[in-house]
């Protein structure tokens, strides 16, 4: 494996682990309640603009990962699809960047 590969598996772990310990500190203290974190990610005008950013980052990285799984075959980079919407762009790029060919 390259040092390259192992930097991005790196990366994709520390952008699981980041974003997930403040997930489940906010479903601590307000309960599992999805609804509940969407409407805290548009709290004010910053966090909204935060949120599209990630979204169309993410809506972006799909379609960069399926237009090159077709060509290419890869079928696990499909992998970081739900990564990327189940954890965040955060994890689903580096995991995508180790995962290619």
């Amino acid at each position: 494996m390259t040092p390259f590969r192992l930097l991005f598996f790196a990366l994709a772990i520390l952008g699981t682990v980041l974003p997930i310990r403040y997930f489940l500190a906010w479903f601590a203290e307000n309960g599992f309640s999805i609804m509940g974190m969407v409407d805290a990610w548009h709290a004010n005008a910053a966090t909204s603009g935060l949120v599209w950013d990630l979204t169309v980052s993410a809506l972006a990285l799909t379609l960069w990962v399926l237009i090159e799984v077709v060509r290419g075959r890869n079928w696990w980079g499909l992998l970081a699809i739900p990564a990327t919407f189940c954890i965040g762009v955060s994890c689903g790029l580096p995991l995508y960047l180790a995962l290619r060919r």
